[in-house]
């Protein structure tokens, strides 16, 4: 039963508009939606729980946690606008702390115990984004900044962020271990 938190880029940059027409904001949702309706149709995905945060300051970027149900999700993601600006490292610690919080109210870790090692469930972060420039509200940034504190208290996961440039030839492949 993963959970699978979906991390959308709704800067001001995901307005820009493709050579048909549809801004990159809309090429995202419907990525999202399709990875859905493709993931609906296997028959191991009946457990899954799928949330949804944008770039937006916290808490306004929660737009569906792990209580809402299908349908609303869906009706968030389509209720997206492109403004604001670029944050991905405070946005990737949101999404962390919205995890651990599920973890805390499920029982899966306990504050006086730990991580209860037979409860299994993995958590997968899909971040969509445009790969323009990070900005926040002191200005243009060439990498995010990384959030305070471990995201995962007490244990080691492997991460990968990728930075995907303007010239799309070539991109810039960070491996960390938070």
């Amino acid at each position: 039963m993963p959970i699978l938190l979906f991390l959308l880029d709704t800067s001001a940059s995901m307005n820009q508009r493709t050579h048909l027409g549809t801004t990159y904001l809309d090429i995202a949702k419907g990525a999202v939606e399709t990875f859905m309706k493709l993931r609906s149709r296997d028959p191991a995905s009946r457990g899954d729980r799928y949330m949804l945060v944008t770039l937006e300051e916290p808490p306004y970027g929660i737009k569906a946690g792990w209580k809402e149900n299908h349908a609303t999700f869906m009706n968030e993601l389509k209720n997206l606008q492109a403004v604001g600006l670029t944050t991905l490292g405070q946005s990737l610690r949101t999404a962390f702390d919205l995890l651990n919080l599920n973890r805390l109210v499920t029982g899966i870790d306990n504050y006086g115990q730990g991580r209860n090692p037979f409860f299994l469930e993995p958590s997968i972060i899909i971040a969509i984004t445009d790969g323009s420039k990070l900005t926040t509200a002191n200005g243009a940034q060439d990498e995010a900044e990384q959030a305070k504190g471990r995201p995962f208290k007490g244990r080691r996961f492997p991460t990968t962020a990728v930075k995907k440039p303007h010239n799309l030839t070539s991109g810039k492949i960070i491996s960390t271990c938070l």
